[in-house]
């Protein structure tokens, strides 16, 4: 791997920066200038896919040889997408919605190769089902948490976990934002395989 490019992840996100860094590859961050609205009528899969190549591809545009990963994840509540809470009363609106509910989390990831500009991509589901919520409950776990970060105010690596009823998907990554099987396919068909010896 001492020839591999450098790996760079177009996010300032802690969650997906700290999920990369489990596979124990050196990678640096770069912000990505990309506007994240919704196309008009574009389903919630294919929003995440866009932005996560877009994502990628405007990382990449400032690296002459990198391997550039893009992510994205947008929430969909019965075919509605569903943003970060902006308040707190955003937050419990989105709970209250998602009570007894479920709510699939389409998490896409890009690799874009810097050098030839290639792209592959990958999209994971996570159907996430959601206990029935009190009141009570909601203010609890949102004064607790404090989840104004992420979509439908669920950390669900942290106390978020109990609001959940199940979680079905191929990939237990995807539902924090970087699926990281999939990353591990793309990095390795791109020639940098994370089980390599490193020097």
């Amino acid at each position: 791997m001492e020839n591999a490019p450098p790996l760079v992840l177009a996010s300032t996100s802690v969650y997906r920066r700290d999920l990369l860094a489990r596979l124990g590859v050196p990678f640096e961050t770069a912000t990505p200038d990309v506007d994240e609205a919704p196309l008009a009528g574009e389903r919630a899969a294919a929003t995440a896919l866009r932005l996560a190549e877009a994502k990628a591809r405007n990382v990449a545009a400032r690296f002459a040889r990198a391997l550039v990963i893009g992510a994205d994840q947008v929430a969909d509540l019965d075919g509605v997408a569903v943003s970060k809470p902006l308040s707190h009363a955003d937050a419990v609106a989105q709970l209250m919605r998602a009570s007894g509910r479920s709510v699939v989390f389409h998490t896409a990831v890009a690799l874009v190769d810097a050098q030839d500009g290639h792209c592959e991509q990958r999209l994971i589901d996570v159907t996430t089902r959601f206990r029935v919520l009190t009141p009570t409950a909601i203010e609890q776990y949102l004064r607790r948490e404090q989840p104004y970060d992420c979509a439908v105010s669920v950390k669900a690596e942290a106390l978020g976990i109990a609001l959940v009823e199940s979680i079905r998907s191929e990939d237990p990554t995807a539902l924090i934002g970087l699926p990281l099987i999939a990353v591990v396919d793309l990095l390795r068909a791109a020639g940098l395989d994370v089980l390599a010896e490193r020097r």
